[in-house]
């Protein structure tokens, strides 16, 4: 299809886009020419062409060719970011913020006793750190339905307190809920949630990235939930976050220092909520489930309270829609590839290495 799409319009960029992001995928040499050829060309249709450029690194990366893709990636990011709206200093603010309310007296005082049962399972971090992978690995279980990124923990949050610039906003304003309040909060989020199930199984999981920052208020209004922090090397979050167009939101992926930059903000985040809550959330590094695929289940499984099921460990031969970045992924048997990927680009890396010194001295080994 997306072949047939190229050749009637050569000018549509998602298709082009789509094929070079198809894993075993190469363009002919004729099909090069022309995306080439479209990359150069006069075009009012800016949305395609950062998919050509996006494409036409892929392309290179196919060849070898990682000096050639970096420089695609460049332009293709600087047309993506320019016209995109985000803010560092806003997402450290409002880090900030939630860093001082969610104390671990307030949490303490405010804890619920887990008492509802424990249908969601959270899967929490950086874009392009292995959430997919750990999806269909809880998927494949027969007790659970993966819901991929669901935008309910942040548009409901988002709507307590009121309009927009009220005094009382998100979290301040959970001081003056009550504990049925609270509650109430996560069974509107569960009945949101399970409107987008099929299967209408016990658990489920819902793997938006952004939900770290929810970690405090998932603990007050879900007190049963349990929650996965997917974890990577940073430069191959990093790296894996600048070579994927997204189609909508992670803003912070188009800039390379900024993603840097958001990276941290993710970890002193999570660092928060290891101090404040210690063991609520389980940390799962992307690595070691490569390098142990079973023992790495078998943590998660005992994790969420789900017996042994063999299904989980042929998570690449479950039948469901998978719609982000790594759906072609999910579909193979475990593999190293991505591992340490960072490495084709180091040269052009110094930057944030630099930004990330304070985090990289623990994955030397990795």
């Amino acid at each position: 299809c997306f072949e047939s799409g190229i050749t009637i319009r050569p000018g549509f960029g998602d298709a082009w886009w789509s094929l070079a992001s198809l894993r075993k995928y190469r363009f002919s040499a004729e099909q090069l020419d022309e995306l080439k050829k479209q990359v150069t060309a006069d075009s009012d249709d800016a949305t395609s062409k950062i998919s050509f450029h996006f494409a036409l690194a892929r392309a290179c990366e196919a060849d070898d060719d990682y000096d050639g893709a970096w420089k695609y990636y460049d332009r293709g990011n600087l047309l993506k970011r320019s016209p995109v709206n985000y803010d560092p200093v806003q997402i450290e603010t409002s880090h900030d913020t939630l860093i001082k309310f969610f104390s671990q007296e307030f949490l303490e005082a405010n804890s619920p006793p887990a008492t509802e049962p424990a249908a969601p399972i959270f899967i929490v971090g950086m874009p392009r750190s292995g959430s997919t992978l750990l999806e269909q690995i809880l998927a494949s279980h027969s007790q659970v339905e993966g819901a991929a990124e669901l935008p309910y923990m942040g548009l409901l949050s988002e709507s307590l307190g009121g309009p927009r610039g009220g005094s009382r906003r998100y979290p301040n304003v959970l001081e003056d809920m009550t504990a049925d309040q609270i509650k109430s909060f996560g069974k509107s989020y569960v009945y949101y949630a399970r409107s987008n199930l099929l299967q209408k199984l016990p658990r489920f999981t819902d793997k938006m990235p952004a939900n770290f920052t929810h970690v405090g208020l998932i603990h007050l209004a879900l007190p049963n939930a349990k929650i996965i922090d997917a974890r990577r090397h940073p430069l191959d979050a990093c790296v894996g976050n600048y070579r994927q167009l997204f189609a909508a939101g992670k803003n912070h992926a188009y800039d390379l220092n900024e993603c840097a930059e958001y990276l941290l903000e993710y970890l002193r985040v999570m660092d928060h909520w290891d101090e404040v809550l210690p063991g609520r959330v389980l940390k799962v590094e992307y690595e070691d489930v490569v390098a142990g695929l079973e023992g790495q289940v078998r943590r998660i499984l005992e994790y969420c309270e789900l017996p042994w099921e063999e299904a989980c460990l042929n998570f690449h031969e479950t039948s469901r829609p998978v719609n982000t970045a790594s759906s072609e992924q999910v579909r193979e048997p475990i593999y190293s590839d991505a591992v340490r990927y960072w490495k084709n680009y180091e040269t052009h890396l110094d930057d944030v290495k630099e930004i990330l010194a304070p985090v990289l001295g623990e994955h030397s080994q990795k």
